[in-house]
């Protein structure tokens, strides 16, 4: 079903996030809300972008956590509109956008990154 038979192994950028956003005093439920949109992007980027070992960078700059998740494929991902109650797939792209402040993705030279900032203030 999937290109890979199991998940890559995401804990290394979950604790790389862990660790920029306990440095920086953020609340527990912003830190929650960012790894779980990590985790949504992580598992997409395996899933439907076909990488057995996503990319992921975090940084946080100005209370404003940016988080990207690169995979090799150049198909750029589309929010279904969440119509289908039983449908066991599809809700990802939302649960990001209402998680953060902003997302978005762009064009690499070989696949897409798909990215989300969190404000602190938030």
């Amino acid at each position: 079903m999937f290109p890979h038979e199991s998940p890559p192994d995401w804990s290394a950028a979950r604790e790389e996030l862990r660790e920029a956003t306990a440095r920086a005093g953020w609340k527990p439920d912003l830190v929650a809300d960012a790894e779980l949109a990590l985790l949504e992007l992580f598992v997409n980027a395996w899933r439907h972008g076909g990488s057995a070992a996503p990319i992921v960078v975090i940084a946080l700059i100005d209370h404003v956590l940016r988080v990207s998740v690169s995979d090799s494929s150049p198909i750029v991902p589309i929010q279904r509109d969440g119509s289908d109650l039983l449908a066991v797939s599809g809700r990802g792209l939302r649960l990001v956008r209402s998680l953060t402040d902003r997302f978005g993705t762009e064009p690499r030279e070989s696949g897409k990154s798909c990215w989300f900032e969190l404000d602190a203030a938030a």
